[in-house]
């Protein structure tokens, strides 16, 4: 399910005036020695404060303490999510291949860039990846933060350089004085990082019939996908890698997934530099799977049920196959216990927000 937010140019107006009014220091009865530093904007007023909502299922979030939430910085960081003037040529932004319509991914199997590229990995979706203990399928940024200007910086994806970026983010007047309120500084790669991870935290998605299963409702859940939860959590033991509440443990495997391919990608290896990390990518997480499709990091799969498939015959035999996918083969599920899985994981979608894009300055 979808929670539509839609926030309207007044509103906008309205966060950045109120900033103004509660945490600039414009009251004249102070002395001077009183009135906060030049970085003063960056530490959390409770006037401006972001409240984040939690959605059932989901365990608290831990915001990093050098990057508070505030509404004025997660209005920030949206302009500049949906601002396709970060990419070199004008046409990409984040949300071209994190589409809020699209359950934060896209439904292609590798991305497009600048320039007509096209990339060699499926977009992972943005839902819930404020959980992750590292970013990308080969795990490369262990934050949000760092995760940000990956994209912006990559010849084909954005294709863009930072310092061309900070010059068109700074040309642009409004996003000038948003910096100096947000941050108390002018435009600034680590600002821009910190302002898009900022709004991506506040991508989260619970309340799903699992959710609502788990908290009392037995009805929230058909005979089908009760099978199908006794099956992930025990025979097959699906929970082991895609453990709760998450559905990830955030731990790299190899599947096999394209590894016949005459170049396979290198997986986790391109990071560590280890042959033991050869084919190796981060397990996914399984909330809103239903939605995300094509899967695995190649995208070379469009149905969920052939993903099942892949996975309960233990993914595809190469040297460096995973050995809790060896098991996988005997277990020799049947066509109506994979229906039974997949219907479980269907009962994973819950609600998550679908953000237009904002009025852009």
């Amino acid at each position: 399910m979808k929670t539509v937010e839609t926030i309207s140019l007044w509103s906008c107006v309205a966060v950045a005036a109120g900033f103004l009014l509660t945490g600039a220091g414009c009251d004249q009865s102070k002395p001077p020695a009183e009135k906060p530093a030049a970085k003063a904007p960056e530490a959390a007023k409770a006037a401006d404060e972001y409240v984040l909502k939690i959605p059932e299922g989901l365990p608290p979030l831990t915001i990093p303490p050098d990057n508070p939430m505030t509404e004025a910085k997660v209005e920030l960081g949206r302009m500049l999510y949906f601002d396709t003037r970060l990419s070199k040529d004008g046409t990409i932004s984040c949300a071209t291949c994190h589409d809020p319509k699209m359950a934060w991914a896209e439904h292609k199997p590798t991305s497009g860039g600048i320039n007509d590229q096209k990339g060699d990995r499926n977009a992972p979706t943005v839902i819930n990846a404020a959980y992750m203990t590292s970013q990308f399928w080969d795990g490369r940024a262990a934050t949000l933060e760092e995760q940000a200007l990956g994209p912006i910086e990559n010849p084909i994806e954005m294709g863009n350089e930072m310092n061309n970026v900070i010059a068109t983010v700074a040309g642009i007047e409004d996003y000038k004085t948003r910096f100096a309120e947000v941050f108390g500084t002018e435009v600034t790669a680590d600002g821009i990082a910190r302002a898009i991870a900022a709004f991506e935290r506040t991508v989260l998605s619970g309340n799903s019939p699992y959710d609502r299963f788990k908290a009392g409702d037995k009805n929230a859940l058909n005979e089908s996908q009760q099978r199908g939860m006794e099956l992930f959590m025990d025979k097959a033991a699906c929970v082991t890698c895609h453990a709760e509440p998450l559905f990830s443990n955030g731990r790299f495997y190899n599947a096999g997934v394209g590894s016949d391919r005459e170049n396979p990608d290198p997986g986790r290896k391109k990071v560590t530099g280890a042959d033991e990390d050869m084919g190796k990518f981060r397990v996914p997480h399984l909330r809103n799977v239903a939605e995300t499709w094509p899967y695995f990091h190649d995208g070379s799969v469009e149905k969920l049920e052939d993903a099942v498939r892949f996975m309960a015959g233990g993914g595809r035999d190469n040297p460096h196959l995973a050995a809790s996918f060896k098991g996988m083969k005997e277990l020799n599920l049947t066509d109506d216990q994979i229906a039974d899985l997949v219907a479980f994981l269907e009962a994973l979608s819950g609600e998550y927000p679908v953000i237009e894009p904002p009025a852009m300055p």
